[in-house]
């Protein structure tokens, strides 16, 4: 089975991919080339949170999605924290191409909606209902959670931003050589 690629023309959602640039818990560029991807099944349920997003006035903002095994274990060497990252060894969910990594933009302003921390910070802060959060940002992420469970997704309970099938386990894991074109430099 083949990664089908996630784009702003033919998903109607935003790429912010984190982990092409420098913005992220590294400090540097894990991936060489940007590209966004995800197992079929996951793309249905992408397309159905955008769709029930955009009822609401909101679009997503993908910060991550497939992410090849190499990457993976770039992550794990910078920071084995496995409250935070899948041991590649196990295999992550994001190797699989069933999981994402995103949040929710105002339709009309572009905005960010405030979801009290950023995207990757290692901390109990992003944990789903911590009350450490404004009330404003308490809101933001139930309102994700509900998009996004509603559209069929499971979430990660330590990172607000994180969903995933529910069966993630049973899909194969995929590497750079399964891409058209590798998304990590050697």
């Amino acid at each position: 089975m083949s990664l089908v690629e996630i784009t702003t023309a033919t998903h109607g959602v935003e790429l912010d991919l984190k982990y092409a640039t420098a913005d992220n818990f590294t400090g540097r560029p894990v991936y060489s080339r940007a590209a966004c991807y995800l197992h079929p099944e996951a793309e249905k349920l992408l397309i159905a949170a955008r769709d029930l997003a955009a009822t609401q006035g909101y679009r997503l903002r993908i910060l991550d999605a497939f992410r090849p095994t190499e990457a993976q274990w770039k992550l794990w060497k910078h920071t084995p924290d496995p409250d935070f990252l899948a041991d590649p060894r196990r295999g992550s969910p994001h190797s699989r191409g069933v999981a994402v990594d995103l949040t929710l933009i105002n339709k009309a302003s572009g905005a960010a909606l405030d979801m009290g921390t950023p995207f990757d910070l290692f901390n109990v802060k992003s944990h789903h209902g911590n009350p450490l959060i404004s009330p404003l940002a308490q809101k933001n992420r139930l309102l994700l959670m509900g998009l996004m469970t509603t559209a069929g997704w499971d979430f990660y309970r330590n990172e607000w931003w994180h969903y995933q099938l529910f069966d993630s386990r049973d899909f194969e894991l995929f590497s750079d050589a399964d891409l058209p074109e590798p998304m990590t430099a050697p």
